[in-house]
């Protein structure tokens, strides 16, 4: 097992975090609006991306992006976790995004969907999550029923990104609930403005980004947007969210080196009753423990990503580099906070800020607890 980074994603790791430091992390507190990017930094941003050769990084070569390895996408993602210039979700900074399911469509469905959506011409959202299937959507209660040449989806679901934007849903619906995840759940690509599909409410979230629900009524989709068959969905789903398990972690692993970097600087800085708090013992343990976990971490999300990278079944590893590192990047940031005391609390650093986005990591996406389920059933196996 290799434990550094090769050559050239050291040499991107340094360039980028140049990049960070000079263009983001000093116009942190001004980039965002009501959540989104100013219009003017997105465009500053995006060209700064095109610039370090990061343009369409999620986008394989055959359809014209940069096909970066996902251990490389890692040290981006750890880097960019370093500012809160960007929006907690969704930036774009690199391109539109388009999930792992979008490069399965094929024909006319390819140059209605897919192009377009490289190109920047229509967006899409990505929905699964209901109000009573989240970390579980095996148990999802939207339904899709074939008739005749369409299926008939309603159903309702939530905490949606982007969907007031999106001109398109990569719309997950079950198609046979009896048999749950293992083959009764299905994708379909529904038009956002197709009959029934309504967005009925959008909820203000502590991290400054408004998702939506969306109702879909007797909705008519034409079986030729099925995407890779029935029953299919949820295998797809899988591997983008695989992959998306390990943005988490290295995300995390940018929040955990920022908590450092702004903890020893204030610790060095700040005198209290004659010390500086540096000296003091209770400091020292706390950062030596943030700076061991980050170490830990760091290996769980690279192994992670070198899995994937190399074909092999990972899992339980995902679900390790997630769990792990966002409770350690929580646990970092709150830590930040704690050492800096009332100043931390402000709207002055970025750390409140961090410290929200953050907290909301330990839930999308898969909570916490969660994870220690699916890892706790693998140790059980593994040790009968």
């Amino acid at each position: 097992m290799e434990f550094q980074l090769p050559e050239e994603l050291q040499m991107l790791q340094q360039t980028l975090r140049r990049y960070v430091d000079a263009e983001m992390i000093p116009h942190e507190r001004e980039t965002l609006v009501d959540g989104d990017l100013k219009p003017e930094w997105r465009a500053h941003f995006q060209e700064g991306m095109k610039k370090l050769g990061l343009w369409m990084m999620d986008v394989p070569e055959e359809f014209g992006g940069s096909g970066l390895s996902l251990l490389a996408k890692t040290v981006v993602w750890q880097e960019l976790g370093r500012t809160v210039a960007l929006p907690a979700r969704e930036d774009g900074i690199a391109g539109p995004t388009v999930r792992h399911i979008l490069f399965q469509l094929e024909g006319e469905m390819r140059e209605k969907y897919l192009m377009p959506a490289l190109r920047g011409e229509r967006r899409a959202c990505f929905a699964q999550t209901e109000p009573d299937a989240g970390s579980d959507p095996a148990s999802m209660r939207t339904t899709a029923v074939r008739d005749g040449d369409h299926y008939i989806i309603n159903g309702v679901k939530r905490f949606i990104t982007g969907a007031g934007k999106a001109d398109f849903m990569q719309l997950m619906a079950a198609t046979d609930r009896a048999k749950g995840a293992h083959g009764g759940i299905s994708c379909f690509i529904v038009d956002m403005d197709t009959p029934g599909v309504k967005l009925t409410a959008q909820y203000e979230t502590m991290m400054g980004d408004k998702p939506w629900e969306i109702v879909l009524d007797n909705v008519r989709v034409p079986a030729s947007h099925l995407v890779g068959g029935e029953g299919k969905g949820f295998g797809l789903a899988q591997k983008w969210i695989s992959a998306g398990r390990v943005k988490h972690g290295a995300r995390a692993l940018g929040v955990a080196e920022r908590s450092l970097e702004l903890s020893v600087s204030y610790a060095q800085q700040r005198v209290t009753f004659g010390k500086a708090l540096a000296e003091r013992q209770g400091i020292q343990w706390q950062i030596a423990d943030m700076w061991m976990n980050l170490d830990a971490a760091t290996l769980l999300v690279r192994r992670a990503a070198s899995m994937i990278d190399e074909g092999q079944e990972a899992r339980v590893e995902g679900f390790h580099a997630k769990y792990f590192a966002d409770e350690m990047a929580f646990n970092a940031i709150d830590r930040c906070m704690q050492i800096h005391g009332g100043i931390g609390l402000t709207t002055d650093l970025p750390i409140e800020r961090m410290w929200r986005q953050q907290r909301s990591y330990r839930i999308t996406e898969g909570a916490s607890e969660v994870m220690r389920s699916v890892i706790a059933r693998h140790v059980m196996k593994a040790y009968s």
